[in-house]
């Protein structure tokens, strides 16, 4: 007998004056009952959480972002399964303020980046030309995301009283969504796009049409009080975006892959967060009504005009250019614009928010003099935005932009302070819009982007063919700041009119 076999023996007799559980050695296998133990000096012949007045192990605690996906993921089945998403009861608060300035700001912010980022990313691992090719098909996408949004999401945050019930809204959005994709396609068919340049254009599409149908049950959170959730919504969208296009292309260097892969991972955001999001979060809407759906189209058609021709007029310069000079220049020109465009994004931080707010100020007579305070205010800081954009561009932005593209943006001398400036200017023109549809008067502006539209063709033509890039930076400027000019016109006509109605001597 071994001396291993004299220690077994003794546990196993010990073992069975106590009435308890046999044990066997941890090496020896062929003994079956009892569990392990390790009889060597200085270890417990009992696991620790088996000892004797020993405290229970603590259930291991799952990480942050499982513990939340595993949550929703909870909670969107039962709804599945108890037959209705918008009979559930809400769970996230409202009247939120911080949340809702902090969430928009990521959100906006994040969803703003999603462009140049993509086209850092398919510079460095496609080349210039393909980028360009990739920022031709964004842009195309953006105007169609414009016609799918139909204008209505401002309309549909100041509704305040419901005039239209929710349903109504997503089957407008819907409609126009469709509609909005089948030109898409009809529009390369026209360009005659060879079948690269055509899956690129329809990735792009299906993920800008997701955002424009995404936008109107971010605009239902934002309604019912609970911005941030939108907020959130558009960040996981966006992020989903840049993560799917980038990993494709990484692996493959296909730029249609990363395209297609784009569209699909947006498409699944909409339709396992943001939609069942709005429909859980809010209250439940009366059914649709086809007369409220046609009342949409008549209503908001002004505002889908306008914002449409806005985006047009913007466009204009990128698609002369796309018949007169190289993809490479629609990488540069787009390039130029993104510190532009965080103009933009600032100032829609900082009114954004605020709509549901100025439309209750607007609708208090007594609180007009406080509404035209609010525009001046916000007016003042697009000025002093546009100042400081152009000053970080002189100090840091031109080397940063060249380090990112790969491209010497040097070589392009003032073009990047004339495009800082047409930021600022557009971000005033899309802060009097929305102040305009607040009033309630956007049909009277229409004529005012007729008249840019016109003069942006012709400007455009004539630059381009005769600068290059530097005519389609200089077209874009000038047709802008023409807008504004008769933006501002407009509105103060509106106001002197606004005041007469209501005290006629005054």
């Amino acid at each position: 007998m071994t001396p291993w076999d004299t220690i077994r023996k003794e546990l196993k007799r010990r073992d069975e004056g106590r009435r308890g559980p046999s044990f066997r050695r941890a090496d020896d296998p062929g003994v079956e009952e009892g569990p392990r133990i390790d009889v060597r000096p200085g270890h417990d012949a009992l696991p620790r959480d088996r000892r004797e007045g020993a405290a229970p192990r603590r259930p291991q605690r799952q990480p942050w972002l499982a513990r939340i996906i595993n949550q929703w993921w909870t909670r969107l089945l039962q709804s599945v399964y108890k037959g209705s998403l918008s009979e559930q009861e809400a769970q996230y608060e409202s009247h939120s303020t911080g949340r809702d300035y902090v969430w928009n700001t990521v959100g906006t912010s994040i969803w703003g980046m999603v462009f140049p980022v993509l086209t850092v990313v398919a510079t460095q691992l496609a080349g210039a030309e393909e980028a360009g090719m990739f920022s031709m098909a964004f842009v195309t996408g953006t105007l169609l995301m414009i016609a799918a949004n139909y204008g209505v999401r401002n309309f549909q945050v100041s509704d305040i009283d419901e005039d239209h019930s929710f349903s109504s809204y997503q089957i407008n959005r819907w409609l126009t969504g469709i509609a909005a994709f089948v030109c898409g396609l009809l529009y390369c068919s026209v360009r005659g796009y060879d079948s690269h340049m055509l899956t690129i254009c329809v990735g792009v599409y299906v993920y800008k049409l997701v955002d424009g149908v995404a936008d109107v049950y971010e605009g239902r959170l934002q309604q019912a009080d609970k911005l941030y959730l939108a907020g959130i919504s558009q960040t996981l969208r966006s992020v989903a975006a840049i993560a799917g296009f980038s990993a494709l292309l990484l692996v493959t260097r296909d730029l249609a892959v990363a395209s297609v892969a784009m569209a699909v991972a947006t498409a699944a955001t909409l339709a396992l967060v943001t939609l069942p999001l709005a429909l859980l979060e809010t209250e439940k809407s009366r059914r649709w009504d086809v007369g409220e759906v046609a009342d949409l189209f008549r209503h908001c058609f002004p505002l889908f005009a306008a914002l449409f021709l806005f985006n047009l007029i913007e466009s204009v310069p990128k698609f002369v250019m796309e018949g007169a000079l190289p993809y490479e220049n629609q990488l540069f020109f787009n390039a130029l614009y993104f510190p532009a465009q965080g103009i933009l994004l600032a100032i829609g931080f900082v009114y954004k928010p605020q709509l549901l707010r100025l439309a209750s100020i607007w609708s208090n007579p007594r609180k007009r003099r406080r509404f035209d305070l609010v525009v001046i205010a916000v007016m003042a800081v697009i000025l002093g935005i546009t100042v400081g954009v152009s000053i970080f561009m002189e100090w840091l932005g031109i080397p940063l932009m060249s380090f990112m593209y790969g491209v010497d943006f040097e070589q392009f001398g003032a073009l990047p302070h004339l495009m800082v400036l047409a930021g600022g200017v557009t971000a005033a023109i899309d802060f009097l819009y929305a102040i305009i549809t607040v009033l309630r008067r956007q049909g009277a502006v229409m004529r005012l982007y007729a008249v840019s539209f016109a003069a942006s063709v012709a400007l455009s033509l004539v630059l381009v063919n005769l600068l290059g890039l530097a005519g389609a930076v200089a077209s874009y400027l000038g047709t802008m700041s023409l807008l504004l000019v008769l933006l501002v016109m407009e509105y103060a006509r509106m106001r002197r009119q606004i005041t007469r109605e209501r005290n006629p001597f005054a």
